[in-house]
């Protein structure tokens, strides 16, 4: 990565991290990071907006909906320290895409092979449901960061809403609409040999807990998105 481009990267983390547009957002993951959950009562909570995180010259990004109130809220680092985190970061692991299988903390080591991550929304909203403006406000993060993934193939969106709004955001770029069905494990075309989006659930406990998203169908997920790394371009 040149000097231009990591001053790209500076910028827009620096203007992430300090955004302060969403009002309701705003008083919601700050008062998180006051008042704390007890199982964490002596962290010193991040309570700002999550940056995304990994290799920024990766092939592949994968996009979640939004920092956990004590998971990345508490971190400062996308899927870390929450359930979510934990079922994600061991299968990145075991598919060989992170270095470790744990997510502990911003300065625990984890580091990502060939992969960047990133959420639709960079504050933790109050029962993780973001409103349609809050997702608007936020999508130019993941525009830009999309623009600066230069070597960007292939997109894993974790959940519904991150997979309508990377679709919304391509045909944003293209003119070209795309209206494809979210079933978990689908690959759809979006340039031929050249981008790709994978839908799959989220790895949210509700989803783990309940069996709708088993460690065998999240290992596929990130096996077919190393496979099209393969396709030729």
């Amino acid at each position: 990565m040149n000097q231009d481009q990591c001053a790209q990267w500076s910028n827009l983390e620096n203007r992430i991290t300090t955004c302060r547009r969403c009002d309701r957002l705003v008083a919601w993951r700050e008062q998180v990071a006051r008042t704390r959950k007890k199982a964490y009562r002596e962290w010193e909570y991040w309570g700002k907006p999550v940056p995304g995180f990994g290799d920024s010259e990766g092939r592949i990004l994968a996009v979640g909906l939004a920092p956990g109130a004590h998971g990345s809220n508490r971190t400062g680092r996308m899927f870390t320290g929450d359930s979510s985190g934990d079922f994600l970061y061991r299968i990145l692991y075991q598919k060989e895409f992170a270095n470790q299988p744990e997510s502990i903390r911003s300065n625990d080591g984890l580091a990502l092979n060939d992969l960047y991550i990133s959420a639709v929304c960079r504050c933790a909203p109050p029962q993780n449901k973001p409103l349609p403006a809050e997702v608007d406000h936020c999508m130019i993060f993941l525009e830009e960061e999309i623009a600066l993934l230069i070597n960007l193939r292939v997109i894993v969106a974790l959940g519904r809403i991150a997979f309508d709004q990377v679709l919304n955001l391509i045909t944003k770029n293209t003119g070209i609409q795309y209206k494809y069905p979210f079933i978990h494990g689908n690959c759809y075309v979006i340039h031929p040999g050249f981008l790709y989006v994978i839908a799959s659930y989220h790895p949210s406990r509700q989803n783990t807990q309940t069996g709708r998203l088993t460690e065998t169908m999240f290992q596929d997920v990130w096996v077919s998105a190393k496979n099209l790394l393969d396709r030729p371009s």
